[in-house]
């Protein structure tokens, strides 16, 4: 499948955060190996002219995931650190819109359109296309392409530029979005211009 990108399309990076990488304090395994292709797509994006989009866990100090909470996690990408800062070697322009989540002590989200205004701002750039990648396969990305879909967006998760923590569950992961009708595919579908 070859396909160009254009007027409607967006790319949408998900939780790509320093905590979420090796040597944060919950890294998805090899998920830097993310950045080098997220930065192809969003050249591509920007060279159309298109919007970027980018999730982010950003939790109070003691937020109701974490273990000392009783919740399944470490401490992670708490508000306005460096963990839960996007990393320097992410190519992510200055205009991205971002989504910010689980921002409240009670609540997790492992959506990006979990109580957020992402809905919002795709349906005010008039997106009706979703090209996602970003970090955990078998998390967050699941979980926002299960949102997208249910919004009525046509998905795309790319392939190349997503990672999760647990190989066996991030194949499941990727079957169940093809499943639910996202299109798998990765950079050298996106015909150049």
């Amino acid at each position: 499948m070859k396909m160009d990108i254009g007027t409607g399309d967006a790319l949408m990076i998900v939780d790509v955060q320093n905590d979420f990488l090796p040597g944060g304090s919950l890294p998805v395994p090899a998920g830097d190996e993310v950045i080098p292709n997220l930065n192809r797509y969003i050249a591509a994006f920007l060279f159309r002219e298109l919007p970027i989009f980018a999730t982010r866990d950003w939790h109070p100090p003691d937020h109701c995931s974490f273990h000392q909470q009783g919740g399944p996690w470490p401490a992670h990408c708490i508000a306005g650190t460096q963990g839960a800062a996007f990393p320097a070697n992410l190519e992510i322009p200055c205009d991205t819109h971002i989504a910010s989540k689980a921002t409240s002590r009670e609540k997790d989200a492992y959506s990006g359109f979990s109580e957020t205004e992402l809905d919002a701002m795709l349906k005010s750039a008039g997106i009706s296309r979703v090209f996602i990648g970003g970090l955990a396969t078998d998390h967050c990305v699941l979980s926002t392409v299960r949102d997208a879909l249910n919004q009525g967006y046509d998905i795309f998760v790319l392939q190349d530029a997503v990672r999760g923590m647990d190989a066996d569950a991030s194949r499941a992961a990727l079957e169940e979005m093809a499943h639910l009708g996202a299109k798998l595919i990765d950079f050298e579908t996106i015909v150049p211009e």
